[in-house]
Parts: structure tokens; C-alpha cells; sequence
């Protein structure tokens, strides 16, 4: 079957878009090699992009004993607040367009009665997603001396771990330990952890659009149709976050790449999530790591599952299948039900790639798009999905050819926008810009 190969009989829970071991809804692995548990440590004073590194070390910022009494620069962790507010504004203004290495994690330790407090107890109605290692509730944390959540205060998103078992600890402890000194536009905000009492809790940043899962597939009055312009800017900025991710003198393989781990902000920007399944890169000649599978079914690459071999190019599969669910509005799952007998590429070819294109790209569009551009998109996607993966592109070439996409849909734009202004008449009789 190709790239559509789906391992359905590893699947217990019987759910068609979940590899599995026991009983979570993705393969994730009890056997956790030391790379995912180091602390990453700059060898470089510089926080420039490429001019840092992530030591091979054996240093950990966390080990079984650790509390939260944690702390940074000399000053304390646990915050009230105005100072909380404070402390996520500083975060948040570490942003360098093309990224930047921490050099040292900035990550506040949180108590559990400041969660707590901050969700209404973990109330039911403040979640706000829900994965196979726990929750993710919304909360606020109010700023001291406000008599109310509307007098100021700060919106944050706490995922609340399942704690049971070491696999829980292993990816609570890999989120802090890559977000919590990666900056990047491209990737989700980190603020802090929360260890305390055998409770697990990291703190993002809220995005208020949520995952484009949600966007894409979601159904009812809170989730509007993606525009094409906006589907081409959710692509770019996940790609440029891979792209971040990959370009590092150790690189790092994000391994989970889909679209409920791409989250949304009010403006549409793409933020890459959940790095608990993230590792480091292949060294020196190696061109993979053997590793154990985890991932999610139908996103992770064929030679992955197949043998165990994990490269940057098993991201860049992840993205291109990304790309066709971005393209179609189908889930990958959906589209492996289609395939049936037929590869993904041989699919994207007769569907995407062909005179069908038109009824196989997302209904929600209504036409309004470039079919031209559209076709350069699902020739990317087919590249990136290739069974060979020496074959595929980097991640820094796709988000070149995305950008030219991009820059050649902006002159498509303002072409039309200029005839409209000028009452000179339409070239096309169609509102999709072909």
C-alpha cells in the first residue's frame, strides 16, 4: 500500500487515526533513552540561532527527587500576582524573528494551589483539550489587588499530566526541557512547570483559536471556515517552525507534527505544541537515531514504523500529510479509508494532481482559490510524503518554496484588489483568483 500503510492491528482501542501501546491513543514508548531527559545545555554565551548547541551531556534540569523549589538567575520561583503578569510578559518578549537558544531555561516554578486557584479547581468547563498524558485546562491568573479577573490579569493554558506511571514524568519532563529554552515565533510559549505532590503541570501560553484540528475539522458556531490566505499562513509558520527546530547545530526531530499539536493564535499564527515526544537529532555522520515508535498513525513516516529509524525526514512526512489535510479539510484517517489499495502519493496524484482537484479540495473554500497555486502546494505535499526519505526535501527547502507560493498568491491579491478599486473588469468570472 505505500505511504498509505496504516498499522491498524496495533491499534487496541480500535481508533483509526492512533498508533497505540497499551492504552493511550498513541504509541509512546515506556522506554525512554537518556537524550529526552538531558538538560540542555548552551556551549556558547551567544543566544543566536546556529552559534549554540545542545550538549550530549549527561547534566539533567530534573531528576526523580526534584521538587519545584527550582530557580533561576537568583530570583524566586513562585510568583503572586502582578509579579506572575510580569513574569509572562518578560517571556513573551523573547522574540527573535529567526529564533533563539536560551541560555539558560526561563521558566517559573508554579505551586499547585496557584493552578489550582487559576482553573477553579480544575473545574470540567475550563478544559479546553484533552490527549492521551492529560488535560489542558484555560486559566487566569488574577493580578494582585484586582477585585476581579476583568480588572487585569494574565490568560494561560495549564496542562495537568497524568502522573501515573514514568512515561507521564519522562514527557512533562521533555516539554520543559526543549521549550523551556527555545524561542522561537513559530513555537508555543512555555512559562513555567508545577511539581508538587505527585502532580505534573506545565504553563503555556493560551492561544485563543485553538488547533487547527479543530479549525479543519471541527463543526459549529465557534469555528469559521479557513480562508486559503489564512490555510498558506497556518502552513508557513509550522513549517518555519520545523525548519527552526531542524537547523540547529544538534537538531532536534519534533516526532509528533499534526494538526492538533499546531495551535492557533487570535491571529492565525502557527505555534508547534507538545514536545513530549521531541528528541535529539542524529550526530556527527549518522543520518538517523534508532529509537522506540511513538507518534500517531498516519503521520509518522513509513520507514519509522517500518524499522525503528527516525531522521528530520520523518517531520517532513508529517508536514506533507499536514499539508493534504490542510489542502482537503479530510482527515488523514478519512483519506486512508479512501486510499483503500492505493498509496498516498498515487492518491494525491489522481485527486489533488489531477482534473478531480476541484471537487477533492476543501468544500468550505467555495472555490476561492488559486488552482495554480493550489497544485504547487500538492506538489510539495507529494515530495514530502515520498517513500524514500532521502528523497524528500529539508524543511528549509519547503518553507522556501512555501514563501514563494506565498509571495506569488500576495501579487495574485493585489492584482485583484486593484481591479476592483479601478472598476476595470474582472479577468476571471470565478472568485477563486485561477
Amino acid at each position: 500500500m505505500g505511504n498509505c500503510w496504516v498499522r491498524q492491528s496495533a491499534s487496541p482501542s480500535g481508533h483509526p487515526n492512533s498508533i497505540t501501546a497499551g492504552n493511550s491513543n498513541q504509541l509512546r514508548s515506556t522506554s525512554v533513552r537518556n537524550s529526552n531527559s538531558r538538560l540542555l545545555h548552551s556551549t556558547s554565551n551567544s543566544g543566536l540561532l546556529g552559534r549554540n548547541s545542545f550538549s550530549a551531556g549527561n547534566s539533567r534540569l530534573f531528576g526523580p527527587s526534584s521538587s519545584n523549589t527550582y530557580t533561576t538567575s537568583n530570583t524566586s520561583t513562585s510568583f503572586l500576582g502582578s509579579d506572575i503578569s510580569r513574569a509572562l510578559q518578560a517571556r513573551g518578549e523573547e522574540e527573535f524573528p529567526n529564533g533563539q537558544i536560551l541560555d539558560v531555561p526561563n521558566l517559573r516554578a508554579f505551586t499547585f494551589e496557584e493552578l489550582k486557584a487559576a482553573t477553579r479547581n480544575f473545574r470540567a468547563n475550563m478544559v479546553v483539550g484533552e490527549g492521551g498524558f492529560g488535560r489542558v485546562y484555560k486559566g487566569f491568573l488574577k493580578d494582585r489587588g484586582a477585585s476581579s479577573n476583568r480588572d487585569g490579569g494574565s490568560v494561560i493554558a495549564i496542562k495537568r499530566l497524568n502522573s501515573q506511571g514514568f512515561q507521564g514524568f519522562v514527557e512533562w519532563q521533555s516539554e520543559v526541557n526543549f521549550l523551556g529554552r527555545l524561542s522561537h515565533p513559530n513555537l508555543v510559549k512555555l512559562y513555567g512547570f508545577g511539581r508538587e505532590d505527585g502532580e505534573l503541570l506545565l504553563v503555556y501560553e493560551f492561544l485563543h483559536k485553538g488547533s487547527l484540528a479543530n479549525q479543519l475539522f471541527g463543526r459549529g458556531s465557534n469555528v469559521q471556515p479557513l480562508s486559503w490566505d489564512t490555510r498558506l499562513k497556518i502552513v508557513i509558520g509550522a513549517a518555519r517552525g520545523l525548519a527552526f527546530l531542524h537547523s540547529l547545530e544538534n537538531s532536534i526531530i519534533y516526532r509528533d507534527l499534526k494538526p492538533s499539536n499546531i495551535l492557533l493564535d487570535k491571529h492565525y499564527t502557527a505555534k508547534l505544541s507538545d514536545f513530549g515526544l521531541a528528541r535529539d537529532g542524529p550526530s556527527g555522520d549518522r543520518t538517523h537515531v534508532s529509537t522506540q515508535i511513538m507518534g500517531t498513525n498516519g503521520y509518522a513516516a513509513p520507514e519509522y514504523i517500518m524499522t525503528g529509524h527516525l531522521s528530520v525526514k520523518s517531520d517532513v512526512y508529517g508536514f506533507g500529510v499536514v499539508l493534504v489535510e490542510t489542502l482537503t479539510g479530510k482527515a488523514i484517517h478519512d483519506i486512508n479509508r479512501i486510499c483503500k489499495e492505493q498509496s498516498l502519493t498515487d492518491w494525491i496524484k489522481s485527486n489533488l494532481l489531477s482534473r478531480r482537484m476541484r471537487n477533492t479540495m476543501d468544500s468550505r473554500l467555495e472555490g476561492k482559490y488559486p488552482p495554480k497555486l493550489a497544485s504547487q502546494l500538492a506538489q510539495l505535499a507529494l515530495k514530502c510524503v515520498r517513500m524514500e526519505y532521502k528523497l524528500r526535501p529539508s524543511m528549509t527547502e519547503v518553507v522556501e518554496t512555501l514563501e514563494q507560493v506565498q509571495a506569488a498568491n500576495n501579487k495574485t491579491t493585489d492584482k485583484r484588489k486593484l481591479s476592483t478599486h479601478s472598476g476595470a473588469p474582472q479577468l476571471h468570472s470565478r472568485p477563486d483568483g485561477g
